[in-house]
């Protein structure tokens, strides 16, 4: 039997914890859902806390799988509160798949934000789902960097162990995971995709490396301690076609930048850091800076050339 259908035939009066457990997500969750949406539990035993009953937890399974679709949860919660779920079994009043089309809305930054701040992860990564064929540049440029954007203006006062960015952060991770499984890259060029010594791998590092990934590039993250000394042999080890340096950090260490351009100037390579940082590049024949993601991967792209041209796609962004 399929757990929604499992959950479905699970006796009323249930505990927020029970309920939690059994349709996959964090209490926090079922607690937000409650107050903001009045998706809560409705039963009230005598000397007891409230409680989940069978319509309750009818409704919370169309909330669950509307944000596994990718609506935004305030829609999916407006829709469930809209379900008829009395009389009839439960599995009537919730089919196995809610045939409700994803409102173009709900692909925007403002949900995705919502989601984070709520500490919604399932939410989160349902509304950043790129899904077959998408498009990661423009999910990176319409979606992704907009929602970090936003939420990094935002001032939030949170409990010990919440953190809206690493919400946002994890389920971008995850959809980049999905869109890129593990693939065969024997032939394929490689781009080594540096991140400066003491700094934070940013997200746009593995987004980068994605949306070369779907142009036929073997692309790899490089994080960790990182000297010079050391960037050259990775270079040599990996005969990389180009190199990139990503960082948000204003003084971040470009030393390993000035080192590769002095042993390995054959490799081009491109960096995008803030303009603080810029002043610190050694710009030259193989040093080239970049200021956008999109003009980034077009210029490596285009310094790899026609060793990626059989390979390369056009996608788009699902949204």
């Amino acid at each position: 039997m399929a757990e929604d259908e499992q959950a479905a035939h699970l006796a009323p009066a249930l505990t927020v914890a029970a309920v939690a457990r059994r349709l996959g997500v964090a209490p926090a969750t079922l607690r937000t859902w409650d107050r903001r949406y009045g998706l809560g539990p409705s039963e009230h035993p005598a000397g007891s806390h409230r409680r989940y009953g069978a319509e309750d937890l009818a409704r919370l399974l169309v909330m669950r799988r509307l944000t596994i679709d990718g609506v935004a949860p305030g829609e999916a919660a407006r829709i469930a509160l809209a379900t008829e779920v009395s009389g009839g079994s439960l599995l009537d009043a919730v089919p196995d798949r809610v045939a409700v089309p994803v409102p173009s809305a709900s692909r925007t930054p403002g949900p995705v934000v919502d989601a984070a701040l709520a500490g919604d992860g399932d939410g989160c990564a349902a509304l950043l789902r790129i899904g077959v064929g998408g498009d990661v540049v423009g999910w990176w440029t319409a979606l992704v960097e907009p929602a970090l954007e936003a939420l990094s203006r935002r001032t939030v006062i949170d409990r010990p162990g919440a953190d809206a960015e690493t919400v946002l952060r994890s389920a971008a991770l995850g959809a980049l995971r999905d869109v890129t499984p593990d693939q065969e890259t024997t032939g394929q060029p490689v781009v080594l995709v540096l991140v400066p010594s003491g700094a934070p791998r940013p997200l746009l590092a593995h987004a980068l490396a994605a949306a070369l990934v779907q142009h036929g590039v073997d692309a790899r993250v490089v994080g960790g301690p990182l000297s010079g000394r050391h960037a050259v042999e990775l270079v040599a080890m990996t005969r990389a076609g180009a190199l990139v340096t990503v960082s948000q950090q204003q003084a971040p260490d470009l030393a390993p930048v000035a080192r590769l351009a002095e042993d390995r100037p054959e490799v081009p390579h491109f960096v995008m850091v803030p303009d603080p940082a810029a002043e610190l590049l050694p710009l030259g024949r193989s040093v080239h800076r970049a200021r956008t993601f999109t003009g980034l991967l077009h210029e490596v792209l285009a310094a790899l050339g026609e060793s990626v041209g059989a390979s390369s796609h056009g996608g788009r962004f699902l949204g």
